[in-house]
């Protein structure tokens, strides 16, 4: 059976192309925008103060969101990292399944007092508690609340409204 005329290539016309690169250049933009500038962020990414230290978070509001976390993520900036925020004070409690990135975790009260940190181990089922109630989660690299002099009884501050589920 014989496929029929070659079909003839054509090319776009210049504007279209122009156009569509444009479109693309602004998306990967805004991309980066809502993420803070950050590599790999996902989500969007808001300052906050832990201690006297500034560091950037990307903001896990949604339920999605939290069980995602930081899965499959292989690095993270020195000062970024991701915060929990749930609808109510209650025990949290935290696995690292998927989770190759080396993190420590601070459990913070409603009013964002520190109340508990702790080291999790990557790609671990172990579950890791706050122990005491909490309304928010705070992963970072592994040590960063220490070699920063992060303690509990410190504050986070910047911590943006939570949003009703």
């Amino acid at each position: 059976m014989r496929a029929g005329p070659p079909r003839r290539l054509t090319r776009p016309p210049a504007g279209l192309l122009a156009g569509a690169l444009l479109a693309g250049a602004l998306l990967a933009g805004a991309l980066l925008a809502c993420s803070g500038g950050v590599p790999g962020a996902r989500l969007e990414t808001l300052p906050l103060v832990v201690g006297n230290e500034r560091v950037s978070a990307e903001i896990a509001w949604t339920v999605e969101d939290r069980r995602q976390g930081l899965m499959h993520r292989e690095s993270m900036p020195e000062d970024h990292g991701m915060l929990f925020i749930f609808p109510e004070e209650r025990l949290l409690s935290f696995w690292m399944k998927d989770t190759p990135l080396p993190l420590s975790i601070a459990f913070a009260d409603a009013g964002g007092r520190i109340v508990t940190i702790a080291d999790l181990e990557p790609n671990s089922e172990a579950v890791v508690g706050s122990r005491v109630p909490a309304s928010y989660a705070l992963e970072m690299n592994r040590g960063w609340f220490t070699r920063h002099g992060v303690f509990p009884g410190d504050s986070i501050a910047g911590i943006p409204r939570r949003p009703a589920e």
